[in-house]
């Protein structure tokens, strides 16, 4: 594999930059499954609070389905070069029961506020448990930079 001059970054730097991304980017991959069904994978906005992810999606969408049968998911961002990818358990709020701060923030991001829709959509919150993050091939060795729940530095 050709690393076309790539320097790896030290834990820190990693961090900081998923961090960064995690803060201003707008789409991630969410990954579920279900015991009968398997396999689901769909692009969600997301907005980070500082300590997990929330989405928003459709009541009735398999993403909720799969998520209330085995909440262990996985997130990705959508680069395949500067990769973030996180695992942990996801939460679901019905729209009129999830915390207000994280529901404005959401609104304020995106400007929509799914609680004011005539349908019933469903926050999803996801608490990292395990974060791995890298940059082409000099990165994968140290690509763990969560590990139960806490950033490795």
């Amino acid at each position: 594999m050709e690393t076309t001059g790539i320097v790896g970054r030290e834990p820190a730097e990693r961090i900081r930059d998923t961090l960064a991304r995690l803060a201003t980017e707008r789409d991630v991959w969410v990954s579920t499954a279900h015991p009968v069904h398997g396999p689901h994978q769909v692009p969600l906005w997301f907005l980070w609070d500082g300590q997990a992810v929330w989405m928003c999606t459709g009541a009735t969408s398999v993403t909720v389905r799969n998520v209330r049968e085995e909440p262990r998911v996985r997130l990705s961002l959508p680069d395949t070069f500067d990769v973030v990818l996180l695992q942990g358990e996801a939460r679901c709020f019905p729209d009129q029961e999830v915390p207000a701060e994280a529901a404005d923030a959401f609104a304020g991001k995106f400007g929509w506020d799914p609680r004011v829709e005539e349908g019933s959509f469903v926050y999803v919150r996801v608490v990292p448990r395990t974060v791995r993050a890298w940059r082409g091939e000099p990165e994968l060795r140290g690509r763990v930079v969560m590990r139960d729940g806490v950033w490795l530095r």
